[in-house]
């Protein structure tokens, strides 16, 4: 992507008046306009943290930054001082910088991190844009924007690449690299986009290649800190700057396998955590290009939201998070009969309701549903027992039948569940009834590993994974990282599990271990290709280690 020169910025002139919130502003045109006072303050490079977009509709999109000279400055603040400062900001129709068609000034505020939020509207629908910020005489990278198609368009397609799971330490953040050149035109994040822990408390089983400043985030100052930090990577800048983003949270934005109002430990008092869930919200919104509606309020912030991509896709993105009742027996896999009470829910009731009128009303040719856990019942046991993972779906059984039966009662057309955690690559059919090998499928779900959670992983046969004998449903399994790109077209929607060799080792290239195919009417998986392994390749593990593999990724280190 080519970049805008500074003076390309500069001569165009921007102004405009912040509106709304604390650091949110809405499109403004106008003349030129001078640099306030606070501005010229600034000594050093405040864009250390690079640019992004998100939360595109068809006439506009919420793009941000935050200003961070010294962005691992101790006290979360990124070294700027405690007053507003002003950011203009420019949106262009060309890449060349030589049309801008929105501009304005937004007010960076330090009650919110001196960040920026701005809600663009007006644009034309369907098309690409790009924008750049300025804040006294330095100017930020140029990020490429995109608007959805027309309501009742159903454009050229859509490249959705969705990722999750990025522990800095366990790895290079390469994979975030190698998705911004498949150039997407919108990517999914579903969660652990950051990680809570100290430094090396959480290792990989190689050992970690790089290391967290700062303990255990806690207070506002240490999230802030910690979002710098993984922001000041260049690879995560790039894939930012390369396509609007959806985000979502999974549990370390926050505390390991938190649920609701419990902490991971309930057992030992923690009577600072509303303070700590308030903080990592405040944190999150202040990191993230998230429109106003996702402004948190105390120790609550909505973020599931359905995201309209013209005729042809809805995304519904769920926060299986913040409202779930507490794990039924503990973390890990095993065998609850507390987790059927049909009481227990994952999504809370409110967000269930919204979830199930979303469907009913839905006319997409595609609903997507972006979450955080596992939706398939993964069963570890070949006997008559059900050994399942709590902190997934499997822990909330009622619920999951609910919203299933909820999608097949409506008729939704074409119903694909994208999820994240993991750690690994999964593909599978979804059914009302998984006890029942005759159930018929319903649905699919399309499983990304991690960009860098559990370090290098490793390559074996897909079909030759323990649970995949219990678990017929399940079609495909890798343990390498990586992330997904799907390609929805009308007639179908094709995904692509890219993979990399390592991420001990920063530039490692990706390649596309399978590909599954899911038809407009035909619900389920159907593989396309599969990349022959490279010998040697590791056994497969029996499944009791599979399972203690797991629980050891579920419980705090």
């Amino acid at each position: 992507m080519s970049q805008l020169s500074r003076r390309s910025f500069l001569v165009t002139g921007l102004a405009g008046a912040a509106a709304g919130l604390p650091s949110a502003a809405r499109a403004a045109p106008g003349p030129g306009g001078g640099a306030s006072p606070a501005s010229r303050e600034l000594r050093s490079d405040p864009f250390t943290l690079g640019v992004a977009c998100g939360d595109p509709d068809s006439g506009g999109f919420v793009i941000w930054t935050r200003l961070a000279p010294r962005p691992l400055a101790e006290d979360g603040a990124g070294g700027m001082p405690a007053r507003p400062f002003a950011v203009r900001w420019q949106v262009y129709a060309d890449e060349a910088g030589r049309r801008p068609v929105r501009q304005g000034v937004a007010i960076a505020r330090p009650e919110r991190g001196h960040s920026v939020h701005v809600e663009v509207d007006g644009l034309a629908s369907g098309r690409d844009y790009w924008y750049r910020f300025r804040a006294g005489r330095y100017v930020s990278p140029t990020g490429r924007a995109r608007t959805a198609p027309h309501p009742l368009s159903y454009g050229s397609g859509l490249v959705l690449a969705f990722a999750s799971c990025a522990q800095y330490e366990h790895g290079h953040f390469t994979a975030y690299r190698r998705l911004a050149e498949d150039h997407p035109g919108l990517v999914l994040h579903l969660g652990d986009y950051l990680y809570e822990y100290g430094r090396d408390v959480y290792t990989a089983p190689g050992g970690n290649v790089r290391h967290h400043e700062g303990p255990e985030t806690e207070t506002l100052a240490d999230y802030r800190r910690r979002h710098a930090q993984y922001k000041t990577d260049p690879d995560l800048q790039a894939a930012h700057a390369a396509a609007p983003w959806l985000v979502v949270w999974d549990d370390h934005e926050l505390d390991n396998n938190w649920a609701g109002e419990v902490p991971e430990k309930p057992e030992t008092p923690q009577p600072g955590f509303p303070a700590r869930r308030e903080a990592a919200f405040r944190a999150y919104y202040e990191n993230m290009p998230l429109r106003r509606g996702s402004v948190p309020r105390g120790a609550g912030m909505r973020l599931y939201r359905r995201i309209r991509w013209g005729r042809l896709a809805v995304l519904h993105l769920l926060d299986t998070r913040q409202y779930r009742s507490d794990q039924g027996c503990g973390d890990g896999y095993r065998d609850c009969p507390e987790a059927a009470v049909p009481s227990r829910s994952i999504t809370g009731a409110e967000q269930e309701r919204w979830l199930l009128e979303g469907l009913r009303r839905s006319r997409a040719r595609w609903d997507l549903l972006g979450q955080q856990v596992f939706f398939a019942q993964r069963d570890s046991d070949a006997g008559p027992a059900k050994v399942t993972n709590q902190d997934t779906w499997d822990g909330y059984p009622a619920s999951r039948r609910r919203i299933t039966q909820g999608w097949v009662d409506a008729g939704v057309r074409n119903p694909v569940v994208l999820t994240g955690d993991v750690h690994a690559h999964w593909a599978g059919d979804l059914k009302l009834d998984y006890d029942d090998p005759a159930s018929r499928t319903v649905g699919s779900e399309l499983v990304t590993s991690s960009i860098t959670s559990g370090g290098d992983g490793r390559d074996s046969d897909p079909a030759a994974h323990p649970f995949l004998a219990v678990n017929p449903h399940l079609r495909f399994h890798n343990d390498q990282r990586g992330y997904v790109v799907t390609r929805i077209e009308r007639e179908r929607l094709t995904a692509d599990f890219k993979v990399l060799p390592q991420v001990s080792r920063a530039g490692a290239e990706a390649y596309t271990r399978a590909r599954f195919v899911v038809e407009d009417r035909v619900p389920g998986i159907q593989q396309t290709y599969l990349r022959p392994l490279d010998p040697p390749v590791a056994a497969t593990p029996a499944i009791d280690q599979v399972r203690e593999t797991v629980d050891r990724e579920t419980r705090r280190p």
